[in-house]
């Protein structure tokens, strides 16, 4: 083979990878395993370099671990079910399932045109009876431990997707598929996951998590969102109930003057008189017509209703009104506040609105705050007009405040978490059925789990399943009609289907014994993999996924199944994939561009004109046409903008190995990267530089041995053999750490010094050992090529080769000669390393016999250092 070409031989080594197995695991007992896991995939159809990043970066992880002995678990799978399938299966008007697979089998092509290796014997599809069978089986293992039940409640409704959302699908008020679309309020009786009950080990377990991003668990301490404070009770004038109110401020109990409700609150139209009824109820009925973004906005004007009912401060026995007004939302807290309008500022603008007291009861030290107050005080201070708690510093009265209610009865220390449970009702057709069924006489009752699956029906006519604002299986009676488990009467199955979150909390534990009928796994061979060790995906999942990850590890660890309580050891979020992006047409008035509206729109300016700086400020460029200017901008890869590297198309005419360089060089794997025609073209120099080196020197490398005694190799040898491991050692721990593009960065620089020892040497052992290191270090980078030369000159594979072993003494430093002056004159030599310091150096030749001679009885005046080469000590006396 003369010349580099990537399509004749790469075809050629995944038939071989494959046949061998390499990447098969092996459920041995012990030994050292890793567990190398990417984020599966939603199987939208052809892949993009865009999807390539984080399955390359896995291959390269898996390849490495595998040559370091390990035995390696790299499976893949599909997050089958849920609204993408079946979106796309209404637009185009195929079945949900037929989209799916035909999905499926375009990505695996991709994946395996890649190169990129999996154990698909260990393949899990979401959307089959033998995976979410578990799915259902999980479930009624959390109503049994009372973590699954159901609820009426408001829920968080998205008009596009026609079915509810968990809070955590809720995006500053707009659903999180459809950020054009704001979330609407409605009322539902619907099925929930008490991760409430996990909070605190969900967050005090953030701490042991070492190799995750320190961002992603910022993200999710403020999620959990824990607060401290007092659940305190104020009595309802002229009724029996208490409201309670959560607050993390009870120090400032004594300046509560009125208590506000959140417009859903099940006492707000309850405890509304009469005459005030009509006008709260159309509150109410505007209220949950507005997003929560909307109604907590700052500086938007309060509004709110009097309820015409009070409540007594339990401190005071003062008279306070009860009000409703949509800035306390019902989710949050207990759905009531104490206002406090002298120490919170949006009481404190309600109050002012509507004439209301305002009290100081905390005062600022040493710098008394101005009467009446300009705005709330919300520092800690000295309480004041507090009864026998004034004087006391804010931090102490908290405490004393909080026992003094208790000792009352009136109100307990709690803690209080922004989490809410997790609500997984879907009111879709294509997911995991819920395993209940709705039985007059007995209620909600479970299904057997020797009846499970409950399987969902194959609906063929597209028009069935349609959303229609309910679940389309409720169409269905064929489906919902059966027998109660429980009295053998007639009863209906629930109809909602799970959130798809639900089947990716989990799989991986599955990968770990994927076929098993008898459990979700066997906890043996869980325990033998768990946990992962390298997870690598996307930080858009800090939140869902991986807080549902960690509750599902933690309730199975509960449950005996497994021993981890944290699934992810490692965790790794790459950045996207960007490639420049034609915006649309422009017009240049001098240095001004001009914007028609939909490229306007289509960068988020406000604006229609922007200077030329700007642009160049955006990263974005003005190139020319055919019908003009247009405005260029790197933008994230996706088929929908039209800027999409397609896998099959490049890798058939460019390569697999040309890809996975220009993606893993071109940036670090945590930012992000613009994929440009300079990058492929650089990878190309690159490859076929590597190429070029071994096929010049074929014949040469195949008539001598590599070996070489290391203690006789001098000059360029000697600096080949160590620049070799310099670049084991850099290129090593840069795997180890992720940093690919550093590494790349080594193994190029060791190709230029492969290259300039050939100029002046022949091919020698060492130079052939050099290149064997070479190839097993390009090895998890671009395997093809490396298999491919390497098999020129060894018969086995780089696989069963292994990772090169380091030899440490190669990375000592040469000792250079250091001449050692007095006034100029030289004394002495000594050896040090290039680095050495003065003092270091000074010491080496003080040791000298001649150099003491000569400083005997004299004082040194000054020192004067050449690294490398001289000392020169200036003495008198």
């Amino acid at each position: 083979m003369e010349k580099y070409v990537p399509h004749e031989i790469e075809p050629k080594w995944q038939r071989f990878w494959k046949e061998k197995g390499f990447m098969k695991a092996k459920d041995l007992p012990e030994g050292r395993k890793q567990y190398v896991l990417v984020m599966f995939p939603y199987p939208s159809g052809d892949l993009h370099m865009g999807h390539l990043k984080n399955y390359t970066m896995g291959d390269v992880l898996a390849r490495f671990r595998r040559m370091q002995g390990y035995e390696v678990l790299h499976p893949m799978g599909w997050d089958a079910f849920g609204l993408p399938a079946e979106n796309a299966a209404l637009k185009f008007g195929v079945h949900p399932k037929d989209w799916t697979y035909q999905n499926i089998r375009q990505a695996k092509e991709s994946l395996e045109l890649m190169g990129i290796l999996y154990d698909w014997d260990r393949e899990v599809t979401t959307c089959e009876p033998e995976y979410y069978r578990w799915n259902q089986w999980i479930f009624l293992k959390m109503w049994e431990k009372g973590l699954a039940y159901r609820k009426k409640a408001l829920v968080n409704w998205c008009p596009k997707c026609q079915t509810v959302l968990a809070n955590e699908q809720v995006v500053e008020g707009r659903c999180w598929r459809h950020e054009d679309t704001p979330v609407e309020k409605r009322e539902l009786e619907q099925w929930y996951l008490r991760i409430t009950e996990y909070a605190e080990r969900l967050l005090q377990d953030l701490e042991g998590l070492t190799g995750w991003p320190e961002k992603v668990k910022a993200m999710q301490r403020a999620w959990i969102g824990r607060s401290e404070g007092a659940e305190i009770l104020f009595p309802v004038r002229g009724r029996e109930e208490k409201i309670p109110v959560f607050t993390t401020r009870p120090d400032t109990l004594f300046g509560a003057t009125f208590l506000v409700l959140a417009p859903e609150h099940p006492l707000t139209l309850e405890l509304a008189a009469p005459e005030k009824r009509a006008e709260v109820l159309a509150y109410v009925e505007a209220a949950k017509r507005k997003s929560e973004i909307e109604r907590q906005a700052e500086g938007r004007e309060k509004t709110g209703v009097f309820l015409g009912a009070y409540a007594l401060n339990p401190a005071t026995g003062e008279e306070i009104p009860i009000w409703t007004a949509d800035y306390v939302l019902f989710g949050y807290g207990t759905g009531a506040i104490m206002a406090v309008p002298g120490h919170d500022q949006r009481d404190f603008e309600f109050a002012r609105k509507f004439g209301l007291p305002i009290r100081k009861v905390v005062e600022r030290p040493g710098d008394p705050l101005p009467e009446p107050l300009e705005r709330a005080y919300e520092e800690p201070g000295v309480l004041v007009n507090s009864g026998p708690f004034s004087g006391l510093a804010s931090g102490e009265a908290k405490g004393r405040i909080t026992a003094w209610l208790e000792a009352q009865g009136l109100g307990r220390a709690r803690v209080t978490y922004r989490l809410r449970d997790w609500l997984i009702s879907r009111q879709r057709y294509w997911g995991t059925p819920i395993p209940m069924v709705h039985c007059e006489a007995c209620g909600v009752v479970p299904v057997p789990e020797e009846e499970l699956p409950v399987l969902l029906p194959d609906l063929k006519d597209i028009e069935d399943i349609r959303p229609k604002g309910k679940s389309p299986l409720e169409a269905h009676p064929e489906f919902y009609e059966t027998t109660c488990p429980k009295c053998g009467g007639p009863a209906r199955r629930d109809t909602d289907t799970m959130d798809t979150f639900f089947d990716s909390s989990w799989y991986y534990l599955r990968y770990a014994d994927p076929h098993n009928d008898r459990l979700p796994f066997a906890p043996e061979k869980a325990n033998r993999w768990m946990p992962v060790d390298q997870y690598i995906g996307g930080v858009e999942h800090a939140v869902l996924h991986l807080l549902y990850s960690r509750f599902f590890t933690k309730f199975l660890h509960d449950l005996g199944m497994v021993e981890v309580e944290e699934p992810f050891q490692g965790l790794f979020t790459q950045g996207m994939v960007l490639a420049w992006t034609d915006f649309g047409p422009v017009r240049l008035e001098g240095e001004e561009v001009v914007l028609p509206g939909p490229t306007r729109v289509a960068l988020g300016l406000e604006s229609d004109r922007i200077s030329l700086e700007e642009v160049r400020k955006m990263g974005a460029e003005i190139r020319q046409g055919p019908d003009g200017p247009h405005l260029w901008k790197p933008a994230v890869m996706s088929k929908s903008k039209g800027n999409g590297v397609m896998v099959g198309p490049f890798v058939k005419e460019q390569g697999a190995d040309i890809a996975r360089i220009t993606i893993l060089f071109a940036a670090p794997p945590e930012n992000e990267m613009v994929w440009t025609e300079e990058g492929v073209q650089g990878a190309w120099r690159f490859l076929n530089r590597v190429f070029r080196r071994v096929q010049e020197d074929k014949e040469a490398l195949q008539a001598i041995s590599g070996r070489f005694a290391k203690e006789e190799l001098e000059g360029e040898e000697r600096g080949l053999y160590r620049k070799l491991h310099q670049t084991l050692k850099k290129v090593t721990e840069d795997l180890e750490s992720l940093r690919f593009n550093t590494a790349i960065a080594a193994l190029m620089e060791l190709l230029n010094a492969l290259y300039d020892y050939r100029k002046a040497r022949p091919v020698t052992p060492v130079y052939r050992t050099a290149l064997r290191y070479y190839l097993q270090m390009l090895f998890p980078f671009a395997p093809h090529l490396a298999e491919e030369l390497w098999s020129w000159f060894w018969p086995d594979s780089l696989f069963q080769a292994g990772w090169p072993e380091l030899d440490p003494e190669a990375l000592e430093e040469e000792e250079v000669e250091v001449a050692v002056q007095i006034n100029g004159r030289v004394r002495g030599a000594v050896r040090v390393r290039p680095d050495a310091t003065l003092e270091e150096v000074k010491a080496r030749a003080l040791e000298v016999k001649n150099v003491r001679a000569h400083l005997e009885g004299k004082e040194i005046l000054k020192e004067i250092y050449v690294p490398g080469r001289i000392l020169n000590l200036v003495v008198r006396g």
